[in-house]
């Protein structure tokens, strides 16, 4: 992902950057910074890095938070911090200048490699125990290299500006899609799952996407945020469907793409028990309207069947659904 910290620098008031260089001018603010422009990190993770008290990593953090260079985001008990996107692009040169060869940067760089290693082992031993049921439901559908493949084919080669992964699990969707985007970002209501895929993201050298805890019913975004917004494998989970959909309508910018993957209607009644299911698919029809009737056109889907003969398969489907009145006025203007 590239990054767009920069393209604000102007933009900060004279004062504002006054406070902001007085922040970092301190060593172990410097140091939090620099760890931070790796990826979010939590308050016990800068602890176990820094070997410092928690009231004091506390301390500075508040400092950094309050001088506009570092935000905050609540994750159930826990909080995570990570550079405030565009503000702290006046330190980005600073801190990319920095040798990290040497102490303390250097001693600082090994153990949060460290502290990623452990989360990445207490991931992985979580969702062992998901494994089972995970590997079962899998066996009914085709293989999830097909469904991605079909994914980045619906997609194009159309550039991705802001992403954000309604309901990201294990953040399979983020390591797919990520890596096409400027920005992107994860939400998941479960403290547990976004540990899982904060650790995948990292093994992957994706530790600055932003994940984030919130109900999908409710996402923290303001509308239009995004110009591609990703639902996948989400909606048989919930009671109400529709809704959640039409707050993820909510988030699509001007011009930009709303992304479906759920099953087609089936009749395997124990995954509702096995696999918590509260709707067994849907029709394509079904979620077109919701989509039509919350903003978007232009809806396309697409059929993914399995064909090695599974005794009760699991037909996928893809709805991808754009928000054309940019295009259109566009090629008014260009005509005319």
């Amino acid at each position: 992902m590239s990054n767009t910290g920069q393209d604000t620098i102007a933009s900060i008031p004279f004062a504002e950057a006054v406070g902001m260089l007085r922040a970092v001018a301190e060593e172990t603010r410097l140091r939090i910074l620099a760890l931070l422009a790796d990826g979010e990190l939590s308050v016990t993770d800068l602890t176990d890095i820094l070997g410092q008290s928690q009231p004091r990593i506390s301390r500075h953090l508040k400092l950094l938070v309050e001088a506009g260079l570092v935000e905050r985001h609540r994750e159930g008990a826990w909080a995570f911090f990570r550079l405030r996107e565009g503000r702290a692009g006046l330190i980005d040169p600073m801190i990319a200048g920095l040798d990290r060869k040497n102490a303390p940067l250097s001693e600082d760089r090994a153990r949060l490699e460290a502290v990623r290693e452990q989360r990445a082992e207490s991931a992985q031993a979580f969702f062992a125990r998901l494994a089972p049921k995970w590997d079962r439901l899998r066996s009914l559908h085709v293989p999830e290299a097909t469904v991605e493949a079909a994914v980045r084919d619906a997609l194009g080669d159309r550039p991705i500006r802001s992403l954000v992964d309604l309901g990201t699990g294990t953040g399979r969707m983020l390591g797919l899609l990520a890596p096409l985007a400027t920005r992107a970002t994860g939400l998941d209501s479960s403290h547990a799952m976004l540990s899982v895929a904060r650790a995948n993201l990292e093994q992957a050298g994706l530790a600055k996407v932003d994940l984030r805890q919130g109900d999908i019913h409710a996402p923290p975004f303001g509308r239009g945020g995004f110009d591609l917004v990703v639902v996948h494998q989400v909606l048989h989970y919930l009671d109400d469907p529709a809704r959640a959909l039409r707050e993820a309508v909510r988030l699509v910018a001007p011009g930009g793409r709303l992304l479906v993957v759920d099953f087609a209607p089936h009749g395997l009644e124990h995954l509702r028990e096995a696999q918590a299911h509260r709707r067994l698919g849907f029709a394509a029809d079904q979620v077109t309207n919701w989509l039509v009737e919350s903003g978007l056109d232009r809806v396309e889907h697409r059929d993914i069947a399995p064909t090695d003969g599974t005794e009760h398969p699991l037909t996928v489907t893809l709805w991808l659904a754009e928000d054309t009145a940019v295009t259109a006025l566009n090629s008014e203007r260009a005509v005319a």
